[in-house]
């Protein structure tokens, strides 16, 4: 599967969820790393007219479980996020950001990735980290 099947394969598990809901959208897969773009708008806003910390936080698990799933390329096994650590570095009010995973390490039961989330602009907003488990489908 080329790259372009594979950010299409990515955009279809978000109909109906959550994903959907914050207009995710996987636009990137290098050999290391997988990016996704979420549009700033009231939508994802906390009540100060600033991105929401809640959609940073879904944007950043979701690329980062996302490439779990995507590098590990097995369909025996499920992917769960275990922990996600956050800092808000920058606030934003409109426009896009963008959330890239690169893995920090890929075991047999678990991966580590960190995930940076910038701006159009190339501005950090957020820095991530989510640990993902890895187990077998029942």
């Amino acid at each position: 599967m080329n790259k372009q099947e594979s950010l299409a394969t990515l955009n279809s598990y978000n109909k109906n969820t959550l994903m959907e809901t914050l207009q995710i959208e996987f636009v990137e897969i290098g050999d290391n790393f997988i990016t996704a773009k979420m549009p700033v708008t009231s939508k994802v806003h906390q009540p100060y007219g600033i991105l929401h910390g809640g959609a940073t936080a879904a944007l950043a698990e979701t690329v980062g479980s996302c490439a779990s799933v995507f590098f590990l390329n097995d369909a025996s096994k499920i992917i769960k996020g275990i922990e996600l650590s956050i800092n808000h570095l920058k606030s934003k009010r409109e426009g896009t950001v963008f959330a890239t995973a690169k893995a920090i390490h890929q075991g047999r039961t678990t991966h580590l990735w960190e995930v940076k989330i910038a701006d159009e602009n190339d501005n950090l907003i957020s820095l991530c980290k989510i640990t993902n488990i890895i187990l077998d489908k029942k």
